[in-house]
């Protein structure tokens, strides 16, 4: 596991790969010392899947962790339905399908895969207005899954001392902003 991508790095390098330096610096702080409001309700959000409270149903994975040998990811499955085989990523308010969102789903899709569940279907929840959002299989849409395997490698290769951050809409959405010095700002 030596060098494993976290799931949520997936999401977070497609944003920004210095972000992820920042939330390691930051990592040990308490959240309310730098995130914002909607980091620290998407925390909330999910308290429920982290401490395994979302369900006392024995047929709901929740929460664990999971590795992909595949791809050498690590992370948590939010929530698998072993009887649907059903697999959800949750949000706490989706507005956009992001790729990263997709990618999450699929490192948490092929972790299950290989330790013996079949997934027949990956979907994303947003918790503030109660909706789903299905998404393809990997095996089912090829651009996504090259998509997905080209992330990995970029983030293996990827200097994060000589990225030069170009889109300042990112950086007026980051919390680590103030203390970057890429910031476009």
């Amino acid at each position: 596991m030596d060098n494993a991508i976290l799931f949520t790095h997936l999401n977070d390098f497609i944003f920004c790969p210095v972000s992820i330096y920042f939330h390691q610096l930051y990592g040990n702080q308490a959240e309310i010392t730098y995130q914002k409001e909607d980091q620290l309700l998407g925390i909330f959000a999910h308290n429920t899947i982290d401490n395994q409270s979302y369900s006392s149903s024995k047929k709901i994975l929740q929460g664990i962790d999971c590795y992909c040998e595949k791809y050498n990811l690590v992370g948590k499955i939010d929530l698998y339905d072993i009887e649907r085989k059903t697999l959800t990523e949750r949000k706490r308010t989706i507005k956009t399908i992001f790729d990263g969102y997709v990618f999450q789903l699929y490192a948490q899709y092929f972790s299950l895969r290989e330790i013996g569940y079949d997934c027949k279907v990956i979907r994303l929840y947003s918790y503030t207005d109660n909706r789903l959002y299905q998404q393809s299989l990997p095996e089912q849409n090829k651009d996504m899954l090259m998509k997905f395997e080209a992330l990995i490698k970029e983030i293996r290769e990827c200097n994060v001392e000589t990225y030069i951050q170009t889109n300042k809409s990112k950086c007026q959405h980051c919390i680590y902003e103030p203390a970057c010095d890429r910031s476009l700002l």
